[in-house]
């Protein structure tokens, strides 16, 4: 290997390894190992799971999924039947959808091609941890605006920021962590001024009160990014989609990912979800009533204050230090999504609504530490 080579090699890796990257944290089984206990007595609120999916059900549907498929065979076509039995469920056309690896893959495949070196991407504060990491892997700007107060949109912080360099604006909505859906009127304002390509992620659009989807026609500029992992409880096949105008929906279809970006099994499955649309719809009824009761449940505890939420999640405060609530959380067995600081709130988690019985330890859980 000569000198120069070695030194570009070098520097090279020096510059990748600065490149931040997604870590999940700790997992159940390392928390049970270090409790000492099987990883199925710890109670998992940290990821946004739909754990009302019935298991047994979903896996009925995978079994005859399993006797069907031929996976020798590459899925050339369950990409178009998949897109036509989600042109049925969100009542747009399947020429406005995409199908990517997740939502998350989606984001990268937009950010690679709408964001290029020096450019900027614009977004808030705090919000989904993807698109940043993304858009700094381009090498490009990602400038967020802090939320208000009442954790809605900052409109006019948002739009004294639109510059000739900026090609992207990303709003989560409902927006991970907060659980917050932002007012129709000021997504609509700003995905109307704004002059690049908006990103609307509405991965827990089931959950909320209203969808952009059937607007579509009316954003050419908006990208709509929803999945299968939160309402439809599929989250360890990983399947995403996109609905945008035709164009737009055909440049991430052809122009972005490699040749079957998305396998047949987890095509297939989606489909046959569809096909059980009810499973998703029951299941979200189940996730709504358990989140009020949750809420309210939270609320009576000195010292906790759980927010409003249009999600599977909750955005929780507690006065006591995050730090302290979680270690005491986590020698219990339960898991939750430590954040910290949030605007003015100093204590922050995100709570996955989880069934009633794992919701109920966590109150008293919560109840014993504020005592203490």
């Amino acid at each position: 290997m000569s000198t120069s080579y070695r030194k570009w090699l070098n520097d090279k890796l020096v510059k990748l390894q600065s490149i931040a990257c997604y870590t999940a944290g700790a997992s159940p089984e390392a928390i049970a190992k270090q409790m000492g206990v099987a990883t199925k007595q710890v109670i998992k609120l940290n990821f946004n799971e739909n754990l009302f999916i019935p298991r047994v059900k979903q896996a009925k549907l995978m079994k005859e999924l399993a006797d069907e498929i031929d996976l020798r065979l590459y899925p050339e076509d369950e990409d178009q039947k998949l897109r036509e039995k989600l042109s049925t469920y969100i009542g747009a056309t399947k020429d406005n959808i995409a199908i990517g690896n997740g939502s998350d893959e989606l984001i990268d495949r937009i950010v690679r091609l709408f964001v290029e070196k020096g450019e900027t991407a614009l977004s808030f504060s705090p919000t989904f941890a993807i698109p940043p990491l993304c858009v700094k892997r381009q090498e490009g700007e990602y400038i967020t605006v802090p939320l208000l107060s009442n954790l809605q949109l900052d409109v006019k912080g948002l739009l004294s920021k639109f510059s000739d360099k900026t090609r992207l604006l990303y709003i989560c909505s409902p927006n991970n962590p907060t659980s917050t859906q932002y007012k129709m009127e000021d997504v609509e304002t700003l995905a109307k001024a704004f002059p690049g390509i908006v990103i609307l992620d509405e991965a827990y659009g089931e959950f909320a009160d209203y969808s952009f989807v059937p607007r579509i026609a009316e954003f050419p500029n908006m990208i709509i990014l929803r999945t299968f992992s939160k309402a439809f409880g599929m989250a360890a096949l990983r399947l995403g989609y996109a609905v945008a105008n035709p164009e737009l929906a055909k440049i991430l279809t052809e122009k972005a990912p490699l040749p079957f970006p998305v396998s047949a099994f987890t095509l297939r499955m989606g489909s046959k979800m569809l096909d059980n649309v009810s499973l998703m719809m029951d299941s979200v009824k189940q996730v709504k009533e358990e989140r009020r009761k949750m809420i309210k449940a939270l609320n009576e505890i000195d010292g906790v204050q759980a927010f409003d939420s249009q999600a599977n999640f909750l955005l929780v405060n507690t006065e006591k230090s995050a730090d302290e609530v979680n270690e005491k959380l986590l020698k219990r067995g339960i898991m939750l999504k430590k954040w910290g600081k949030i605007l003015q709130y100093n204590n922050c988690f995100r709570v996955t609504v989880g069934l009633p019985e794992m919701n109920a330890k966590l109150i008293e859980a919560l109840k014993q530490i504020q005592e203490e």
